[in-house]
């Protein structure tokens, strides 16, 4: 049985109390920029930080409200930095520590964990994994509290016309993932109506605090 050195155990010991202050600070840089990305109509999805030797990376992720079709520009992005920036200075707890701030949208790679992150694609492709490893592989109808109903896309021959099943209902119990497939349609195709949900949610990084009279 390997014995762990007394340097190994300090450097295990001070990586987690690492992660569990940076755990608070991104609790308390969320609560500070909640209300300013609420006022440009779009909802906080995450707060991350990361740090490198005294330079902190702050990473945001916003998204449309609940409700709201298509996704994030890198306008609406440029635009909401500079408040978000702002409201970084200005917090009482900053220490002048550099830091990069980083704003991006999730794309469709992000994973569905939470009901919002479903309802935000209905009429979309999705591929669900059960928690018993099968694999569902159709277009998202509805979300319910319960669950998501899937107008599944059966396994046809190559060049042959996708065939679609009967709806399933998938309690959110039997899910244990679900993503975006990214879809490309012509013109013809019978789906055209759900074209506007094959796109890539716009995604970006603008990155601040680099060179601002605070030294961020």
């Amino acid at each position: 049985m390997a014995v762990r050195s007394g340097n190994d155990q300090q450097a295990s010991i001070r990586r987690t109390t690492l992660e569990a202050e940076l755990r608070v600070e991104a609790q308390r840089v969320r609560t500070r920029l909640q209300p300013v990305v609420e006022r440009h109509n779009l909802y906080l999805e995450d707060v991350d930080i990361k740090v490198a030797g005294s330079h902190r990376t702050v990473n945001v992720v916003v998204d449309l409200p609940e409700g709201a079709s298509g996704s994030v520009g890198l306008d609406v992005i440029s635009a909401i930095s500079t408040d978000l920036s702002a409201a970084m200075d200005a917090a009482p707890e900053d220490d002048d520590r550099p830091y990069s701030l980083e704003i991006s949208s999730p794309g469709v790679s992000r994973p569905l964990t939470e009901p919002r992150h479903w309802r935000r694609n209905v009429g979309r492709m999705i591929e669900v994994k059960l928690v018993n490893g099968d694999l569902v592989l159709g277009r998202l109808q509805e979300v319910t509290d319960d669950g998501v109903r899937i107008l599944p896309q059966l396994p046809v021959k190559k060049g042959m016309k996708p065939k679609q099943g009967d709806p399933q209902l998938l309690p959110f119990g039997r899910i244990s993932r679900g993503t975006v497939q990214v879809e490309f349609a012509h013109a013809d195709d019978e789906h055209h109506e759900h074209s506007e949900g094959t796109d890539p949610e716009t995604s970006g990084d603008v990155h601040h605090g680099q060179g601002d009279p605070h030294g961020h």
